[in-house]
């Protein structure tokens, strides 16, 4: 296949899962719960009227749209979310953490992870987040930092999908919107990209639908993404084998400090996604078994000196944020930059294996008072 689009792989910088496919085992469970339905139903298109004159405005059916799928999609429709007074966040936003996970949402007293993601969307979301989530402006920020050989060579940068200048663009390449999260497509062949007249419309057809867009209206209120230009970003495909992806490293800083180190392999079989391979330590590099996915195979391997290179430069980046996980991938045994993610997986955090015991773990090594 010459095109893929809604690649996760920080080869193409595509971050966290989208809320539309990575909670579709979490949705599923609360399907299977115990929780009312019908009541959940009525608190979600009406509401009581204490809260509707509280909102200066009577919640229909007709108003929006709230979901519960399977494949854990985001709660509220574009159209409604993005129509929304910044105040009424809150409410909305407890509305869908409560189709999400089964729970109601404490703003006032957070203490797992997954409410203190919440908190940080609606109560620390400062404009130097917005830029650094830019993944153009971002690149100014990593460059002043720790200097720009960690930065993934950028090919083009651009304002509409018709200008792009394919004729000087290499063999393969990544096409992505910097204003999203796995807006993008990548190119394995050029040639038989641009021979293929239904495969290139279609892709011109999802850019330019992206750039009309907000990636706020999709993500359940993760208010970094408000704002942003949007641009059309163009860097090389960094793999050594077309048919393979690069390792990954995710580094998770609390305050400012390194505290949970991932290193990532995706495996194929049969050029298919399989599942991943996760080695995962503490700030000390000890090693700290946690499974996000049921699919996710945990491995054993010994920290090695480009884990602890990218744990340094991670806390670099990091200082004067309450919450941030900075991704790296690696190419030809060096690190590149992928992407901050101020709010990883939106909030909606499954662990497969000791769920509770590792939200209030994790809950508690957030500090909101401090940096």
């Amino acid at each position: 296949m010459f095109t893929e689009f809604h690649k996760s792989s920080k080869a193409t910088g595509g971050g966290d899962w989208h809320p539309g496919s990575w909670l579709n085992s979490l949705t599923h469970g609360i399907l299977k719960g115990n929780w009312n339905f019908d009541s959940l139903w009525n608190s979600l298109t009406h509401g009581s009227s204490k809260e509707n004159r509280k909102l200066g405005r009577h919640r229909s059916a007709d108003n929006y749209t709230p979901h519960l799928r399977n494949n854990g999609a985001a709660v509220f429709e574009y159209n409604f979310l993005m129509s929304l007074n910044e105040k009424d966040y809150p409410y909305y936003l407890s509305q869908a953490y409560l189709v999400k996970t089964g729970q109601k949402l404490n703003l006032r007293r957070p203490k797992s992870l997954n409410e203190k993601i919440q908190w940080l969307k609606i109560y620390d979301n400062k404009p130097i987040k917005i830029a650094l989530t830019d993944k153009v402006l971002v690149r100014d920020w990593v460059k002043e930092k720790i200097g720009d050989e960690y930065l993934k060579p950028v090919l083009w940068i651009g304002d509409k999908f018709d200008d792009i200048p394919f004729d000087a663009m290499p063999f393969s390449f990544v096409v992505k919107c910097n204003h999203g999260c796995k807006w993008q497509f990548i190119v394995k062949n050029k040639q038989e990209f641009l021979s293929n007249k239904d495969v290139f419309n279609s892709s011109k057809m999802y850019m330019d639908n992206w750039l009309k867009q907000s990636f706020f209206g999709w993500s359940d209120f993760e208010t970094q993404y408000l704002n942003i230009n949007p641009k059309i970003i163009i860097e090389s495909l960094l793999v050594e084998n077309l048919s393979e992806e690069p390792e990954e490293i995710e580094v998770w800083c609390f305050n400012g400090k390194a505290k949970i180190i991932q290193k990532c392999t995706n495996v194929y079989k049969n050029n298919k996604f399989s599942h991943r391979q996760i080695s995962s330590f503490d700030e000390n590099f000890n090693h700290f078994n946690i499974k996000f996915y049921s699919n996710n195979e945990i491995i054993q391997t010994e920290p090695d000196e480009i884990l602890k290179e990218a744990k340094d430069l991670s806390e670099t980046l990091a200082k004067g944020f309450k919450l941030v996980r900075v991704d790296w991938m690696i190419y030809k045994h060096k690190l590149y930059f992928a992407e901050m993610t101020f709010t990883p997986h939106s909030g909606f955090i499954f662990f497969n294996e000791n769920h509770n015991e590792l939200q209030i773990k994790l809950g508690n090594m957030l500090n909101l008072k401090g940096d």
